[in-house]
């Protein structure tokens, strides 16, 4: 056994059947008893976001917005005529689930556990 796990119920695995894990961090477990420990978007790269607006379309909760690029920005192109980038509205209400991860095309997204009682 790991220094991170310990094991419930008197010595004998908890009433799930499977070992307790440290809970520094939010963790779940899936209909198959597996633990999972999501992450939550804290931050965003601005410098590589296209504004495409895929992450702000499958975001269930409304964490980012798409707002237009000020023209202190580096990245931003008088010529074109909607030059947008996306940000971060409210990452408190992010779920965890990673979808605007996985639709990102450049990445953009960081991601980190959340500690419990935060």
């Amino acid at each position: 056994m790991g220094d991170s796990e310990c094991e419930t119920g008197g010595g004998a695995e908890g009433s799930t059947g499977i070992k307790e894990r440290d809970m520094s961090n939010i963790t779940g477990i899936t209909r198959g008893g597996t633990p999972y420990e999501p992450t939550f978007v804290t931050a965003l790269n601005a410098a590589n976001c296209i504004g495409c607006g895929r992450c702000y379309k499958v975001c269930p909760r409304k964490v980012f917005e798409l707002v237009e690029r000020g023209e202190d920005d580096e990245n931003y192109d008088e010529d074109e005529d909607n030059s947008m980038v996306m940000t971060l509205a409210d990452m408190l209400d992010c779920i965890g689930c990673g979808s605007c991860s996985r639709v990102c095309p450049k990445q953009c997204h960081t991601h980190s556990p959340l500690a419990v009682g935060v």
